[in-house]
């Protein structure tokens, strides 16, 4: 009986350290980020990872890139499809959980 319920709690406590990251890619997927950038690899954007360490560890680079996300933005990577659009369907809070989610990439 002990180790039943020990297992649970394991269980339960490596799905709440997954939780936060999956959530994220959830909310990326869900506002279609993930449509023109892949964690990987670039498709019409740069790849998430490149992002991340490009801009990890800069000050205020958390709050920069979901006014990006939100606004748009371009020429700082050589892409052929132009600069970012706004991303009207993205919240404030939605912009800077996916900011935070992509600086955290490694």
């Amino acid at each position: 009986m002990k180790i039943a319920h020990l297992s649970l709690l394991a269980l339960c406590l490596s799905v709440t350290a997954v939780t936060p990251a999956l959530a994220d890619q959830a909310l990326a997927q869900r506002k279609a980020c993930l449509s023109c950038h892949g964690v990987d690899k670039a498709v019409l954007g740069p790849s998430l990872k490149d992002v991340a360490s490009k801009y990890r560890g800069h000050k205020g680079m958390e709050a920069k890139l979901a006014e990006k996300i939100l606004k748009g933005g371009g020429g700082v990577w050589k892409m052929p499809m132009g600069p970012m659009p706004a991303q009207r369907q993205v919240s404030s809070a939605e912009a800077r959980q996916l900011s935070a989610w992509v600086l955290s990439l490694k």
